[in-house]
């Protein structure tokens, strides 16, 4: 059960987007990539997902610079997120900004590829 901290923590997040956080998520609120639903800041047990598809079990993580020195701990965040039954994307900041359309591509291909 998600107590008043763990509220509190997704607001903090929701209000302090990098551009590449607040880039992706105009193009994925409101069902607008396939009709799927995503959370910011969603709570998966210990870890806030930067952007999740609960109904099909989908993880997107954006990284920024600062994640090349988190490499161990990133990647023990995937495996438990896969260990949970989800399936984790992770693009870096520049890459969504950059080349916006390509990321969306390769979310919409595991989406469809999770709706079969």
């Amino acid at each position: 059960m998600r107590g008043k901290q763990d509220r509190m923590r997704e607001r903090e997040l929701r209000q302090n987007q990098t551009e590449a956080e607040r880039i992706l998520w105009g193009r994925l609120r409101g069902r607008r990539l396939l009709g799927a639903r995503f959370r910011r800041q969603h709570r998966i047990g210990p870890y806030f997902a930067d952007f999740a598809c609960p109904e099909l079990q989908l993880v997107v993580e954006l990284d920024g610079s600062q994640h090349l020195e988190q490499v161990a701990y990133d990647g023990a965040r995937t495996d438990d997120l896969c260990a949970a039954g989800y399936r984790v994307l992770r693009f870096w900041n520049d890459d969504v900004i950059a080349r916006t359309e390509q990321v969306l591509d390769a979310i919409a291909r595991c989406l469809a590829s999770k709706a079969r």
